[in-house]
């Protein structure tokens, strides 16, 4: 997900101006399937705040298997395009300053104002608590005090703001690249960004850029391999970057159209064998031991299934969702709203959910229709309520020429 801030019209390496409404359709689509997931995740087999007595070795699959190799890498690598778009039209100062508003604002309030509650019900929850919200909220300051003093790590953009920890990482892979981004508009960034452009004259030359993201989740898996860690950092961090440099050369986005059905190809053929190997070697086990083989195998069909999985939703969006209505409109007002408030009704309703004596069947599409009534309900709130509208990511909305525009934030 990006922050939802526009321009009228973004000139592609080729000159032309185009307005890339397909990114917009992307992420909301990708804003809702964030939604989606965090509703299912109480009944699948990974840990989450929630957890339901059964679980659904189905919903894993899905979700883990099937989206969660590309999901993340998707959103980053649109971040990293948004950021080329906005640096177009935006000094550096500029840029960091739209940074600073429409990703550290949202992240700081969703952690303060959210993040706690949702902390509370997990503990009561898996039973590491008993008592008063009130009370619990000296003890949760402590547990994260500690957890910062102890350890320096990205996961404390999770530790404090939850599901928010997507802010956090985006806003400071901004102000990271943002010098590297500054040199590329230069004569010699130029000259590396045309470079990269032959990679695009080549079929499935853009596999390329796997060399480099599978490089950083080896090296950096068996010493970080927690969730948000500093292996999760580095790996975002390259897709944010391979984001900016494809979109900023016409010749690589010509060949992400060019070689759908490739990296279609490349994404089903690792996929199967992800499942295959899932199954055969009994479940997550085999990417666990950097001692084994299977370790190194399985994670670099991770990263070649995720970018794969990636140029083929771009190119699917490029293809089918260039276009612009009312419903695009909307969605890109609430994108970042959504994103930031989609949780805690998801946390609440699954908290009472799971309680019940029934099935997954009956438990999980009551969870799913009420989050997304609900938030749907606190983003109409905010839309009314001005002053809450740049603490949680709105943007007004604009009309005329203004509201034909791309998003073009990273």
């Amino acid at each position: 997900m990006q922050s939802t801030d526009r321009i009228e019209q973004s000139e592609l390496a080729g000159g032309q101006p185009v307005r890339l409404y397909y990114l917009d359709w992307l992420r909301v689509i990708a804003i809702l399937g964030v939604w989606l997931y965090h509703a299912a995740r109480p009944f699948m087999l990974t840990d989450s705040l929630i957890s339901n007595p059964q679980k659904s070795t189905a919903l894993t699959l899905v979700f883990l298997i099937f989206l969660g190799s590309f999901g993340m890498p998707l959103f980053f690598t649109m971040a990293g395009a948004g950021s080329w778009l906005a640096l177009r039209r935006r000094t550096g100062r500029q840029f960091a300053v739209e940074r600073v508003q429409r990703l550290l604002i949202p992240f700081i309030v969703g952690s303060i104002l959210l993040s706690p509650f949702q902390i509370y019900l997990e503990w009561l929850n898996k039973g590491w608590y008993q008592g008063s919200f009130l009370g619990f909220l000296p003890v949760l300051v402590e547990d994260r005090l500690h957890s910062f003093v102890t350890r320096l790590s990205p996961t404390l953009f999770q530790s404090v703001g939850c599901h928010l920890w997507f802010l956090g990482y985006l806003f400071t892979f901004c102000l990271i690249a943002l010098p590297l981004f500054l040199w590329l508009k230069g004569e010699r960034g130029h000259k590396v960004i045309a470079w990269l452009g032959k990679l695009g004259e080549r079929r499935g030359g853009l596999l390329a850029f796997i060399l480099p993201i599978a490089a950083v989740r080896l090296s950096l898996q068996p010493f970080y391999p927690g969730y948000t860690d500093w292996t999760d950092f580095g790996y975002m961090f390259i897709y944010f970057l391979c984001g900016y440099m494809v979109y900023a050369d016409e010749r690589l986005l010509q060949a992400i159209r060019r070689d759908e059905r490739l990296m279609l190809a490349v994404g089903l053929v690792s996929t199967l064998i992800m499942v295959v190997a899932l199954v055969a070697l009994g479940g997550q086990e085999w990417v666990k031991d950097p001692s084994t083989p299977g370790f190194y195998l399985g994670w670099g069909l991770v990263a070649v299934n995720g970018w794969c999985w990636t140029l083929f939703a771009l190119s699917l969006g490029m293809r089918i969702l260039n276009f612009r209505n009312r419903w695009l409109d909307y969605g890109q007002t609430m994108i970042v709203p959504f994103y930031v408030l989609h949780q805690p009704p998801v946390i609440v309703i699954a908290f009472y959910v799971v309680q019940w004596d029934a099935g997954i069947l009956v438990k999980l599409p009551v969870v799913v229709l009420g989050s997304f009534v609900a938030t749907i309900g606190l983003c109409e709130l905010v839309r009314h309520i001005k002053p809450a509208q740049p603490l949680l990511g709105m943007k007004p909305r604009r009309t005329g020429a203004g509201a034909q525009a791309v998003d073009s934030a990273g």
